[in-house]
């Protein structure tokens, strides 16, 4: 392999995206005969195929680091992992469909500014999809079909899907990064970002975002609290999405199969003058996660403001256009009064305050979950705890 033209791309790929160099010079790069273009794995290998570095041209080939390295920074094995898990997928075609998902989330932010596009590159208006969503709200919009049969040889590896390749090296290969390395090389490159004076794509602001806000213990709440707002047993509704398994038992005929619908969650976020802007910051990203919680669907999920009087209550678009309004005093009682008006009715209301307020006086019908901001024990203000039938836990 041409190792001396890959380093030149990975040059060039620095040069042009300065905040990433951290993690382009932790790819460990090895040469395969195996892959189509590039692939990586969750230990941070990238396999290269030589042919491919033989025909492609060196801003070409930059711009394919920067798509391979974007795939292991934003986890894309460690959340396809999940979906796959609480979505059963499986197969070739599931494989597949996650890859295109992951590039459809990275690809705006890759490609421009000294790197070109490459010709037929997978990007959310080629299948007729709105820009800058998250890899898990892109596998509920589309399917395979017409539209994706030229994508039919994509393969970026383990690090993109999650699912194991025959040519990994597994953990305990040569070259791989551990846990901890991956983890510092992510918070570096996150620093990066932050502190980067030029302009960052918003996918790339959002992911910093989020890296300097390691998951919370209560986010775990929340997410079991929305799954038991779901109902047990296996499903409320029928579906052709996914013909049952017992349809193989009947040749010739497809069966339904029973498909549970995630719950629509009403958030009420705390504005009142004694929130600061900065919890008010991280209530949105906590808004962000709300949203992965229940696959993807932000038109399950509605946030309202709140002091002393409830906001309109928004559906989510994009977390950082939320309009949060008050700045006086806190009664909560009047945004919970508004959730349960919304139609339709949310299954949980997730109120994000920092406890300085009056309770409803009886239980909604509803789950509830309550997240307090930290704030140290005070003579003054409310010291009536949050009401027994809240699920109850401090963020941060």
């Amino acid at each position: 392999m041409d190792l001396g033209k890959l380093y030149t791309a990975r040059l060039h790929a620095v040069n042009k995206r300065p905040y990433l160099a951290t993690a382009l010079f932790a790819l460990n790069l090895v040469p395969s005969k195996r892959v189509p273009t590039m692939a990586v794995d969750r230990h941070w290998r990238c396999y290269v195929s030589p042919s491919f570095v033989d025909r492609t041209a060196i801003t070409d080939l930059a711009g394919v680091l920067v798509h391979e390295v974007s795939h292991l920074l934003r986890d894309h094995h460690g959340r396809s992992e999940r979906v796959a898990r609480r979505k059963d997928l499986t197969g070739n075609g599931d494989q597949l469909r996650m890859n295109i998902a992951a590039d459809l989330e990275i690809n705006d932010d890759v490609y421009g500014h000294g790197l070109p596009t490459p010709e037929g590159a997978i990007t959310p208006k080629r299948l007729r999809l709105e820009p800058d969503r998250l890899m898990e709200e892109y596998l509920t919009q589309f399917r395979l079909g017409r539209l994706t049969d030229e994508w039919a040889w994509l393969d970026c590896g383990s690090g993109a899907d999650g699912l194991a390749r025959e040519w990994d090296l597994g953990a305990d290969g040569a070259h791989g990064l551990s846990d901890q390395e991956r983890d510092a090389v992510r918070f570096r490159v996150a620093q990066g970002l932050i502190g980067h004076p030029g302009d960052v794509p918003r996918g790339w602001k959002r992911w910093a975002d989020e890296a300097f806000h390691p998951p919370q213990p209560w986010r775990d709440l929340l997410g079991a609290a929305v799954r038991a707002a779901a109902g047990s047993g296996t499903g409320e509704d029928y579906s052709y999405g996914r013909p049952a398994r017992r349809s193989a038992a009947l040749p010739g005929v497809v069966l339904p199969s029973l498909r549970r619908r995630p719950p629509r969650v009403c958030v009420v976020i705390d504005t009142s003058g004694s929130v600061s802007d900065a919890e008010l910051g991280g209530a949105l990203l906590e808004v962000a996660a709300i949203s992965r919680a229940v696959g993807g669907r932000r038109d399950l999920v509605s946030v309202l403001s709140c002091d002393a009087a409830a906001g309109v209550a928004y559906p989510l678009c994009r977390a950082e256009d939320i309009p949060l309004i008050g700045g006086g005093g806190t009664d909560l009682r009047a945004g919970f009064a508004r959730a349960l008006r919304s139609r339709p009715r949310p299954d949980v209301v997730v109120a994000l305050t920092d406890g300085q307020t009056p309770w409803p006086s009886s239980r909604p019908p509803c789950r509830t979950v309550v997240g307090l901001f930290p704030r140290p024990v005070s003579k003054h203000g409310w010291d009536e705890p949050p009401p027994d039938w809240a699920r109850v836990v401090r963020i941060g």
